[in-house]
């Protein structure tokens, strides 16, 4: 140990040295201390500097609703990107150079959802913003809404919304109907139905003035039409046909609820075809009639005229001189006529025909006279105007099939077989079957009864008796004992000539363990003091020594052998504990 401690010593001894001459020339040039004091300052405060001012933050993602905020946060702080918010939380900002790499990394787990904006967008108007920003920007919030609307759906996992909104004119020739259309993305797995479909475009009529529900179109993310059913190409939508369906099975429940306690629960079969009318009609006619009877129509309106005219002598005679003089003052006779009627009386013109005798004196003192009426009568005409809107649904046509099944039928041995039925009970069938689906002639119904054996039925046919070894049931039985029993004697046959003797070689035991070579000597050494010994000692304990011996010889091999091969050993021993416990 003395002598290690020199050696360990020397190679300290060159190394002190060293420093006296660094020092010695630091001494030597006072300024470079100063210099190196200065270059590690400037170092500090630029390393400070650049760490105080940090990134150059980029706007990531700006109008993002707060689920999809808090999920881009979580994404970030998983993938170790600082970040912050802009004044008022309305932007998220990380560092400008990773801006596409996050947002790749974003969209491929589906964020932001809600890309679109709502009409928060029309908070923030800037002062003099033109007529056509501010009429994109309220379409761009509008269907921001309505894409935001469509979403609540359960199966719709994000949509998007387009609509095509003309500019209003003031010709109604040039004025063109608005359109929408519609992207969605469905959950995984999940499926939507046409009704639900059917509301959607609903919705988006309704929301969007004048937009007819035919001019919406509905696609999901594989690019199906799925608002083919509501444009009327296929002449019935989902709901008419749903319609027509309950009705057909309504009519099934009838007719096979009212003959199955007659026929049996299984017994009876109903099929209805139901022609339907989903036409809207309005029907408007006016019909006008004569007046059936004369005397009692209403009068409308009626107008009288009259005229009556008298003058002196009309002008007459020879044409001449004389006749167109005046004619000479008149003188009246002093004598009064006579009465009319007495004999001799003259006869005043007008009298003969009845006339009074003065209007016949003032017709001979005036001349003649002239007179006109004229009556116009306006009459009501019978009019009838009727106004009729049949609505949409009606059935115009029914057509049903009935199969009956065939009755059982007991004969005198107590055999049962089916029986077809008789005429009487098909008529009676027949008329509860009319009954049941209100049957009208003048519509065209139709119906049909057939009694016949159904092919499914369970009930075992009418056979001769057969022996069991013939039974197809027996049959089939014995095939599946012999199948089990051949299984159970090839398991027997590879347990006992196989299996069992593969067994019985490996888990046998090894063969005892012969002692060494070199223990006879020892046997004899320990047999050769015996021969000299007196006849004393018994033969007991001449083999008590042997086996003593044997045992020691055995127990030295035993070491030997658990020393070169353990496992050996190991198994022996097992082979012993499982012959023990057996």
């Amino acid at each position: 140990m003395s002598s290690t401690a020199p050696a360990s010593a020397a190679p300290a001894a060159p190394s002190l040295p060293s420093l006296p001459p660094m020092l010695e020339r630091l001494r030597a040039q006072p300024k470079l201390p100063m210099i190196i004091g200065a270059a590690a300052l400037v170092t500090a405060a630029a390393a400070f500097t650049l760490w105080n001012r940090g990134p150059d933050y980029k706007v990531l993602y700006t109008n993002v609703s707060d689920r999809d905020g808090g999920a881009i946060i979580a994404s970030l702080q998983q993938m170790n990107v600082p970040y912050k918010f802009a004044e008022g939380g309305g932007a998220i900002l990380i560092a400008g150079d990773k801006v596409p790499e996050v947002r790749l990394k974003l969209a491929a787990q589906g964020l932001p959802k809600a890309g679109g904006v709502g009409f928060e967008l029309m908070d923030n108007q800037k002062f003099g913003t033109s007529q056509f920003a501010e009429q994109v920007n309220y379409q761009r919030a509008l269907e921001g809404e309505l894409a935001r609307s469509i979403e609540s759906v359960g199966t719709v996992e994000s949509a998007r919304v387009h609509l095509a909104l003309p500019k209003p004119s003031l010709f109604v020739r040039e004025q063109k109907k608005p359109s929408a259309s519609v992207v969605l993305t469905l959950q995984r797995g999940r499926s939507i139905d046409e009704g639900q479909v059917s509301a959607i475009v609903h919705m988006i009529s309704s929301s969007v003035p004048e937009l007819d529900p035919k001019s919406v179109t509905v696609v999901d993310q594989r690019g199906n039409l799925l608002s083919a059913a509501n444009s009327g190409a296929r002449g019935l939508d989902v709901s008419q046909l749903k319609y027509v369906q309950e009705i057909e099975q309504g009519y099934i429940r009838r007719i096979e609820a009212i003959l199955q306690p007659i026929v049996g629960a299984n017994n009876v079969r109903a099929q209805v075809a139901a022609d339907v009318d989903f036409s809207v009609m309005e029907h408007t006619d006016e019909k006008y009639r004569p007046n059936q009877e004369p005397g009692k129509a209403a009068m409308r309106s009626q107008q009288s005229s009259e005229s009556l005219q008298q003058g002196g002598v009309p002008p007459g005679g020879v044409p001449g001189a004389l006749s167109n003089q005046p004619p000479v003052n008149p003188s009246a006779p002093i004598t009064t006529a006579p009465k009319p009627g007495t004999p001799g009386a003259p006869t005043a013109p007008g009298a003969a025909n009845g006339a009074p005798a003065s209007v016949a004196t003032a017709a001979v003192a005036t001349g003649p006279a002239s007179s006109r009426k004229d009556v116009t009568t306006n009459y009501e005409l019978d009019r009838s105007i009727r106004h009729v809107q049949q609505g949409a649904g009606g059935i115009k046509r029914l057509s049903v099939a009935v199969v009956v099944n065939y009755k059982d039928a007991t004969d005198a041995a107590g055999k049962t077989s089916p029986r077809a039925l008789t005429p009487v009970e098909i008529e009676q069938i027949r008329n509860l079957a009319r009954e049941a689906m209100g049957f009208s002639q003048d519509r065209g119904d139709s119906l049909n009864v057939v009694n016949s054996a159904f092919a499914d039925d369970n009930r075992e046919p009418a056979t001769a008796d057969v022996p069991f070894w013939r039974d197809r049931e027996n049959l089939d039985l014995g095939k599946s004992i012999g199948l089990y029993l051949l299984l159970a004697f090839l398991a027997t046959f590879a347990w006992f000539a196989v299996l069992r003797p593969l067994l019985r070689k490996h888990l046998a035991p090894p063969p005892a363990p012969v002692p060494p070579v070199a223990s006879a000597p020892d046997e004899a050494a320990v047999e050769e003091p015996t021969l000299p010994q007196e006849p004393t000692i018994s033969a007991e304990e001449s083999l008590r020594q042997r086996e003593a011996a044997r045992q020691k010889a055995d127990m030295e091999y035993a070491h030997q052998l658990a020393d070169q091969d353990p496992k050996l050993v190991a198994t022996l021993i097992q082979h012993w504990m499982n012959a023990h416990d057996q």
